[in-house]
């Protein structure tokens, strides 16, 4: 692992009265949506699935939201600064085709099934073993990735604007405490779409300004040419097998690693994701907020790989010791050098939102798995449903508590992004073989979801630890490692679970209904609402259009 590097300690933003009015309506916003969903709780369902009772709408923009913290706004812009336009592929073909799978193909048997979380519905399809480890699996991601989420707030906080970096863990680590803790899954949705258009509003000034800076995006392109070669403005140049790149990957491990298996593994299994479309009214309103989410998904790109590339032109080999900055400097240092008092303050608004909307969605699916997964099945069972949500909102405590211990582990990586995609290879990828084999291959025994998910994650870890970190096989980059563990992880579950499958016994057939692909329960016969004929409604129609309209967005940048 890298040593240690912050955010650089020379930006400090020159905030002043009204941009800190800004900050403080915000956070009284956030607690007030948190007391008015408090009335709406009053069951289990309501606190861990707000019922099953928001509109796609809603649902959509909080599944969206949901994925924009820490990752998306300095981790992206971290990756467009030291790799450049390659970050597109992890929003066109790393996003946007698992997004319309989801849709369209995976959440007929999650809502279906009527389970309350990804690892539950592995429970149906095979065995204690599978669900457990995977429930243990998922909840120790769920921390670590609220983790990154805090450690980046904290930093950029205490560079930002002065905070000691203890207060801003513990200021952020209460409001999302106390909204999810009062409102359970609704309060952190609701405010999951209201940050959704903060984080917008900072976004836009700051890639705007930037490309206003630099000459627009012939001036942009031209300099990043010149400086970094022609590869570093294009999505395909050098990713030929053999060649080399600033990503340190060729298309067959962009596409594979990238684009089917770490891709596929988070959108489609990662809880923190999929429990917003879990808590939508109807089988069409949860198909749909996927799908509703992947059209900003394909140009919020824009917003996060032009900073990265501006900070690239603007200071002279970014990213380096030699320049004073690390590749997560380079939000920050647009907002210091391009934003005025008051956009200043919604910018810083809009930052403390995304971490707080990445946090929340993984403490929230946090609390969930580990109360019902973990606690209601193997701990304490058959206990009356208030029991429950009073011991979601205790363990909510206790998770917030846990991801500030995680939070300096991220650290230990100047590029946040490389430690997230390295904890998807790890935890997400094995989850998602064991589920594609269960769930269009009848054969796939009790006991191989269990050893799939051991394998893989096994597998993934061994690559990165033992076979990259030790210098086994040569490879260019950590996101290049990231690729081919998340390859090695998916390839061993899967001959792992044929191999077990082969020698111990399948699930009978009558209890497979509604699990496996080709089959349907009672619980996922659902007649149409009205007016489910029209085109936005239509969940077919709406993935298809995403997927061509991602296609169509490559063309300028590939070549």
């Amino acid at each position: 692992m890298q040593t240690p590097t912050y955010t650089a300690a020379e930006l400090r933003l020159p905030t002043d009265w009204l941009d800190y009015t800004i900050l403080a309506i915000y956070f009284v916003v956030v607690l007030g949506i948190g007391f008015a969903a408090r009335r709406s709780v009053k069951t289990s369902l309501d606190f861990f699935l707000s019922g099953r009772s928001l509109p796609a709408w809603v649902t959509g923009l909080a599944f969206i939201a949901a994925n924009l913290g820490a990752t998306e706004i300095l981790g992206m812009a971290a990756n467009s600064a030291q790799y450049g336009v390659y970050t597109t592929h992890w929003y066109w073909i790393g996003a946007i085709p698992a997004m319309v799978f989801l849709g369209l193909v995976m959440m007929p048997f999650y809502y279906g099934s009527k389970v309350r979380s990804v690892p539950e519905f592995l429970l149906l399809r095979f065995d204690r073993g599978a669900h457990l480890l995977s429930s243990i699996l998922f909840a120790f991601a769920a921390i670590l990735i609220a983790g990154v989420n805090l450690y980046a707030l904290a930093i950029v906080v205490e560079a930002l604007l002065g905070w000691p970096e203890w207060v801003s863990i513990v200021v952020a680590g209460f409001f999302v405490l106390a909204y999810i803790t009062l409102g359970g899954l609704s309060s952190a949705i609701y405010n999951e779409v209201l940050q959704f258009f903060v984080i917008l509003a900072a976004l836009i000034p700051i890639a705007v300004l930037g490309l206003k800076k630099v000459g627009g995006w012939d001036g942009l392109s031209d300099s990043l040419a010149e400086s970094r070669g022609p590869d570093f403005v294009t999505a395909w140049g050098g990713t030929g097998i053999g060649s080399d790149n600033p990503l340190g990957a060729n298309w067959l491990t962009i596409v594979l690693g990238l684009g089917f298996v770490l891709s596929f593994g988070y959108w489609t299994t990662n809880f923190a994701e999929v429990q917003r479309a879990l808590s939508a009214r109807n089988l069409s309103a949860a198909q749909r907020t996927p799908l509703i989410a992947a059209f900003p998904k394909i140009f919020i790109v824009f917003l996060v790989m032009i900073p990265g590339l501006v900070a690239a032109v603007l200071v002279p080999k970014f990213g380096t010791a030699e320049s004073g900055y690390q590749y997560n400097d380079a939000i920050p240092y647009l907002m210091e050098d391009l934003l005025p008092n008051g956009v200043l303050g919604i910018a810083v608004t809009g930052l403390l939102a995304a971490f707080m909307a990445g946090m929340a969605a993984n403490v929230s699916s946090f609390n969930t798995v580990f109360t019902n997964d973990i606690w209601a099945k193997y701990v304490v069972r058959g206990r009356e449903d208030a029991y429950y949500v009073r011991f979601g909102r205790l363990i909510t405590a206790i998770g917030v508590l846990a991801s500030i211990g995680t939070a300096f582990l991220a650290s230990s990586f100047s590029n946040i992004m490389s430690y997230l995609q390295t904890l998807f290879s790890f935890f997400n990828v094995p989850m998602f073989v064991v589920f594609i084999v269960g769930m269009f291959w009848r054969r796939a025994s009790m006991k191989s979801g269990f050893w799939g998910l051991l394998a893989g994650t096994t597998a993934a870890m061994i690559n990165y630890f033992v076979l990259y970190k030790q210098d086994v096989i040569a490879i260019p980059s950590d996101q290049g490692a990231n690729f081919v563990s998340a390859i090695a992880g998916f390839v061993a579950g899967a001959v792992v679970m044929v191999a077990v499958s082969l020698f111990t016994a399948p699930k009978p057939e009558e209890d497979l209904q509604g699990l496996v692909y080709g089959t349907r329960s009672p619980g996922m016969e659902e007649p149409p609402a009205a007016g489910d004929d029209a085109w936005y409604r239509r969940p077919a129609l709406l993935g298809w259009g995403a997927v061509v309209l991602a296609a169509a967005c490559y063309i300028p940048f590939s070549f």
